[in-house]
């Protein structure tokens, strides 16, 4: 079963985020809170949203969260559409092999149609051979010209710098970000 995610299941996104940073072996780099999922899930301006695989219990009954995927609209101005961006899809061990990937793909792939969206694009670690596999079977086909490209740290802040005209530290660059919102 796939269903959008509620306030209480932050702690089992949470957990699986964890257990994809080991799988893609980056735990290190797995820093965001149970506090930030949430205001960014659940919070007064929403920035992404969640969807939710469940496992039937028993008799029926939902046997909680065995996966997720975590997205955002993005836009294309080719197009002149929003997109789905797909940040992170997870499914844990055990339930490996049950089709919850696919159907949240497939859930997010309907959204998409719905809602007159153009694309629907992820990011695939090139040795992550599983996944890449798996998507070419629904038809995925790999951005071989495009590059992912990344500001972080030091680099971020030094370009932001030369916005504001002045040195940037984590601290003065919230306070600016907070008093532009």
């Amino acid at each position: 079963m796939i269903r959008s995610a509620k306030p209480s299941d932050v702690p089992a996104i949470h957990a699986m985020i964890r257990e994809l940073a080991d799988y893609e072996r980056a735990p290190q780099e797995a820093k965001a809170t149970e506090e930030q999922l949430r205001e960014a899930l659940f919070g007064a301006h929403p920035a992404v949203f969640a969807l939710i695989a469940e496992e039937t219990g028993g008799a029926g009954e939902p046997g909680g969260p065995v996966g997720f995927a975590l997205w955002f609209r993005n836009f294309s101005t080719w197009t002149g559409t929003h997109g789905v961006y797909l940040e992170d899809l997870y499914v844990t061990p055990r339930a490996r092999g049950g089709g919850h990937g696919r159907a949240l793909l497939a859930e997010l792939a309907r959204i998409c149609v719905e809602r007159g969206y153009a694309r629907f694009e992820w990011s695939v670690l090139d040795w992550n051979e599983p996944a890449i596999g798996f998507y070419a079977a629904l038809g995925a086909e790999p951005m071989d010209e495009w590059t992912v490209r990344r500001l972080s740290g030091e680099p971020l802040r030094g370009l932001a710098a030369q916005a504001m005209g002045t040195a940037v530290t984590s601290d003065s660059l919230s306070e600016a970000t907070s008093l532009s919102n």
